[in-house]
């Protein structure tokens, strides 16, 4: 068994806030994989599923943030799970946003919830950094990470955490570096593509308006318009859209 474990704080004050991207992952993954029925055990919120054939235990503590490690402890020594065998999503300042890292061991970084399961389980123990950008200056931070996830993060946010939950079989193998690839093929940015030409034919030049002669007017078609956006984290996103749109963005 693997216990996936997602980092964040209780309560819907907290719900948007850019600290709780562990939560919305774990959430995300387990509607990816069919996996349901949450129930309060382990100080904390956990269900219990098969994802590509492995057994997991996911994980969100309910014991606020700077407490994580009593809720993970708990739960891994009840189960008996190795710290190797234990997975930690959670929000990252030191990656642009959208960026995705794993490693294993390590500092904490000053990352609170980290510092704490270090503290309950040790260092070995595989840590998936999900970038949140950080806001230019330490005396920010605090503001910074218990503030909601912005409207424009959207464009951002839903991809990634529907990646994540796709490729997340392949974490749960053994193969993080072939994680973070295809995660991070999946959420690149579209390139735009160069006009086609036509053999045997050379580029002319667009006849300029005469001068006094109203310019045309802008194009309005539909094919200018961004594609709407799909997906499990696409749903999440749109109930932070819809928050932020109560005045908390």
């Amino acid at each position: 068994m693997k216990l996936v474990v997602g980092l964040g704080n209780p309560g819907s004050r907290y719900a948007g806030n850019r600290h709780n991207i562990g939560f919305m992952a774990v959430v995300s993954l387990a509607r990816r994989h069919g996996i349901s029925l949450f129930r309060k055990k382990f100080q904390g919120q956990v269900a219990d599923g098969v994802i590509a054939g492995t057994r997991v235990l996911l994980l969100m503590p309910e014991t606020f943030m700077n407490l994580s490690g009593q809720s993970v402890g708990e739960a891994a020594r009840f189960h008996k799970i190795p710290v190797e065998d234990v997975i930690v999503l959670h929000d990252e300042l030191d990656l642009p946003p959208g960026k995705v890292k794993v490693k294993q061991g390590g500092g904490h970084g000053g990352h609170n919830g980290l510092r704490d399961i270090d503290a309950h389980l040790g260092t070995s123990y595989h840590r998936i950094r999900l970038g949140i950008g950080h806001p230019g200056h330490k005396d920010r931070v605090h503001g910074y990470v218990l503030g909601d996830f912005a409207k424009a993060d959207e464009a951002w946010l839903g991809p990634l955490l529907d990646a994540v939950s796709d490729q997340f079989p392949l974490m749960l193998a053994g193969r993080p570096s072939d994680f973070m690839s295809k995660v991070a093929a999946a959420t690149r940015p579209d390139r735009p593509k160069p006009p086609k030409k036509t053999p045997g034919t050379e580029p002319s030049e667009a006849p300029s308006t005469p001068p006094g002669a109203a310019a045309a007017p802008p194009s309005d078609s539909p094919s200018s318009s961004p594609a709407p956006a799909t997906g499990l984290g696409a749903a999440l996103a749109d109930a932070l859209h819809r928050k932020n749109q109560k005045g908390t963005g």
